[in-house]
Parts: C-alpha cells; sequence; structure tokens
C-alpha cells in the first residue's frame, strides 16, 4: 500500500485527484497507475484502470489471475468491473469513497450474482494516510 500511497502523492503533485493503485502477482509490482483522467483527457484514466493495464501489458495477458489490487481509494464501479473483467483475485484499499465507492460505500458490487468471477476485498490499510491526501487535495481545490 505505501507504493500505492506514493503514486497517489504523484498524482496530487499532478494536480490530479490523489489515488494510486497497484497490480501484485507473487509479491511482485506488475503494474502501477495513479489518476490521469486531466492529463490523459479521459474519465477511463482512474488509477486501477491504468495499473490493470500496465499489468496486462507487462506479462502480455488480458487475465491477471491470482493477482491482487491495492488502492488507496475504494474503486468506483467502473475500476471494479475492470478489476472482475481482469480477474484480479483480491483488493486491498485504503479508505471507502463515500460518493461513489462500489464495493462498501454505496454499493455492495462484488457481491453481485450476476458476475462470472468473483472478488474478495480488504479494508482500512492505512487507511488514514489515504484519507488525509485525498482531504488536503479537496481542501486546497475549495481554497
Amino acid at each position: 500500500m505505501q507504493e500505492a500511497l506514493a503514486l497517489a502523492h504523484q498524482a496530487f503533485l499532478n494536480q490530479e485527484v490523489p489515488i494510486g493503485a497497484i497490480v501484485v502477482s507473487n509479491g511482485n509490482i506488475i503494474g502501477r497507475g495513479f489518476n490521469q483522467t486531466l492529463s490523459k483527457g479521459s474519465v477511463l484514466a482512474h488509477a486501477e484502470i491504468i495499473a490493470i493495464e500496465d499489468a496486462c501489458k507487462n506479462i502480455r495477458n488480458h487475465r491477471l489471475v491470482d493477482t491482487m489490487l491495492f488502492s488507496t481509494i475504494e474503486p468506483c464501479h467502473m475500476c471494479a468491473k475492470a478489476i472482475i473483467d481482469a480477474r484480479i483475485s483480491y483488493i486491498i484499499f485504503g479508505a471507502r469513497e463515500p460518493k461513489s465507492g462500489s464495493i462498501v460505500s454505496v454499493d455492495n458490487f462484488l457481491d453481485r450474482s450476476f458476475h462470472n468471477h468473483s472478488v474478495s476485498f480488504e479494508e482500512g490499510i492505512l487507511k488514514d494516510e489515504c484519507k488525509e491526501i485525498m482531504q488536503r487535495f479537496f481542501k486546497a481545490r475549495r481554497n
């Protein structure tokens, strides 16, 4: 999670919403991403999506079987669906996202019976640090 948090800081420095994500396989980071919606001009450029794309490119496979995704913030529905479709096994996220978090905050998307892949999750790892960088970012934007 420390690496994901470092990527969130990179997003913060780029004036992007400070979310970072990594994909891990057998203890090795195979994908990294941070929010880049402004710099890439794309609503799809979420940290999790970029980390998944990076991992797929690095292992040359669109399936990320038996991998874990670490994200500083609870994934949205778009990212949760990409996680399912990539066949990631486990998500660990730092802080909840009360407005768009699809795992526990506004929905329990992973619990839906229609999915063709099951993903487990854990929350709260470095929660305070992950929450603090988001609060600092949005406080600065309001001022």
